[in-house]
């Protein structure tokens, strides 16, 4: 009797262990399918893109001309022209203190008027005796004598030109004038200053052209041909330009090239100022996924997948330009592949996931 009691407690106790384990199991995986985050996923594909290079660098002059003077210990007593200020070919940007140099232009006036005049009268005296000559009253000797005059004195005439033509071109030079149309970028000088000979006084950049200019790899170097379209962004505006040259070359330290592109219509830009450009080199089949599908971390990009175990899986890429919602991806994903939509950013490496709705859709 006694053995018959501790048999059916036994078995109560299994039984009764048996449903607590059949309880727990259900609730167990409920819980973790409810702590799975719901995502989406959409499909990695091929698509027709413009190839692009992306690359910063700075707008800068198309030609920065320095500007100063080529006289010496002058006063500056004028100044005409300030930063900013659009000025034409030949209009006087400055003035020097030029009383000295019209004194020295006056002198050089009298000058040429005196050997005009000595040339005159020999001229008059060789003729007179030429005439003479022929009739025999004066001696050969004489002629060739009054022939000498008239040559020195034609000699000493354009001796006078050249030296009033000299002071001339010295009092010139007291008025620095624009050299070609063009802004005025910069001032280094004042009135009442004393300048000396080749100091870079004012900057012109001319005809207000500007360039930008950028170092590229030598890989991405030799797709960039003259033509190529490039595209600027800058204070929410587009400015578009092309490019003008190609650099023959790369550095041999850096193993980069330069690339310069006109800019026709520059727009907000100004000189100095960096900014990010994009250069079209042509069309061609790459892959994308929607922008929406790319994290940013740690100053790189990534995309999640999903494993045989519903778990996240991330992946870093390598990104191109971005067009009409999807993204060029370089490097790190393959056609076919699938990456998760909606939820990426909220997404760790492992974290359980629970896919919903149409993946094909959802890639579409």
């Amino acid at each position: 009797m006694r053995d018959r009691l501790l048999r059916c407690c036994c078995l109560l106790l299994v039984a009764a262990l048996s449903a607590c384990g059949d309880a727990d199991g259900p609730t167990a995986d409920a819980t973790a399918e409810t702590s799975a985050l719901p995502v989406s996923l959409a499909l990695v594909e091929r698509q027709t893109m413009a190839r692009t290079v992306l690359v910063s660098g700075p707008v800068s002059a198309y030609e920065d001309m320095q500007l100063g003077v080529e006289l010496s210990g002058q006063r500056v007593t004028a100044l005409e022209v300030d930063v900013g200020q659009w000025v034409k070919k030949g209009q006087v940007l400055l003035r020097l203190d030029h009383r000295s140099l019209d004194s020295e232009l006056a002198q050089a006036d009298a000058s040429l008027r005196q050997a005009h005049a000595a040339q005159a009268l020999a001229q008059m005296n060789y003729a007179r005796s030429e005439t003479l000559a022929a009739q025999q009253l004066i001696s050969a000797g004489n002629l060739d004598e009054l022939r000498a005059a008239r040559l020195n004195a034609e000699a000493q005439t354009a001796t006078a030109r050249a030296a009033r033509d000299a002071a001339q071109l010295r009092r010139d030079f007291a008025d620095l004038r624009a050299p070609a149309d063009g802004l005025i970028s910069k001032r280094l000088v004042q009135p009442g200053q004393v300048v000396a000979a080749g100091t870079e006084l004012l900057r012109l950049i001319r005809d207000g052209r500007l360039e930008w200019r950028a170092e590229l790899p030598e890989a991405q170097l030799a797709d960039v041909v003259v033509g190529n379209a490039v595209v600027l962004q800058y204070a929410d505006q587009t400015i578009e330009g092309r490019i003008r040259a190609v650099s023959p070359g790369v550095d041999g330290q850096t193993r980069t090239g330069t690339v310069y592109a006109d800019l026709p219509a520059p727009g907000p830009l100004k000189a100095g100022v960096f900014v990010d450009g994009r250069i079209v080199t042509g069309e061609g089949q790459v892959l994308t996924v929607p922008t929406a599908s790319i994290v940013q971390r740690d100053g790189h990009s990534y995309v999640f997948g999903i494993d045989d175990q519903q778990r996240a899986t991330r992946r870093r890429v390598r990104t191109g330009q971005t067009v009409a919602g999807r993204t060029a991806i370089v490097d790190g994903l393959a056609a076919g592949d699938r990456v998760v939509l909606d939820g990426a950013g909220f997404l760790g490496e492992g974290d359980r996931v629970r896919v919903v709705g149409d993946t094909g859709a959802a890639a579409r």
